[in-house]
């Protein structure tokens, strides 16, 4: 048996693993918890003392701190509601953008670990479009199946 046979024997024993309803349920609800903690944390983290520092470094950043409040309203309510699997298609395309543009504004410098904040950001915004196609599955709010 060649290795492309293995190969597509555990992709076919995998594929058949999750679309089991009660594995792939499981596994939707645990990807939107890992999905959407950095989200909530980071949101609740700046509230309180974070919000001044936060304020400070946008604006180092040319970004208005004025729009502090629409990204903590944006990472704390998007967390929440990509956690409960409300509204999931919506959401995770909103946190998926914002993704995006905050990577591009604030992890742009040439140094290894801002690079690596970018990826992080890239490889984040790739798992909300995920989700963006496929739902939140059934233990969620919206109560859909995946397509």
């Amino acid at each position: 048996m060649s290795n492309t046979n293995i190969f597509k024997q555990f992709n076919n024993s995998i594929a058949n693993l999750v679309h089991t309803p009660a594995v792939g349920a499981t596994l939707a609800l645990v990807a939107r918890v890992f999905a959407s903690a950095i989200f909530i944390t980071a949101g609740y983290g700046k509230l309180g003392a974070g919000y001044a520092g936060t304020q400070a470094y946008m604006a180092s950043m040319g970004v208005p701190s004025a729009m502090l409040p629409l990204v903590i309203a944006l990472e704390l309510g998007g967390g929440i509601a990509l956690l409960l699997g409300f509204q999931t298609r919506l959401v995770a395309f909103l946190l998926a953008g914002f993704s995006i543009i905050a990577g591009m504004i604030f992890h742009t410098g040439a140094d290894q670990m801002q690079q690596i904040m970018l990826m992080k950001n890239f490889a984040m915004a790739g798992g909300l479009l995920a989700f963006t196609m496929f739902g939140a599955g059934r233990l969620s709010l919206d109560g859909e199946t995946p397509t």
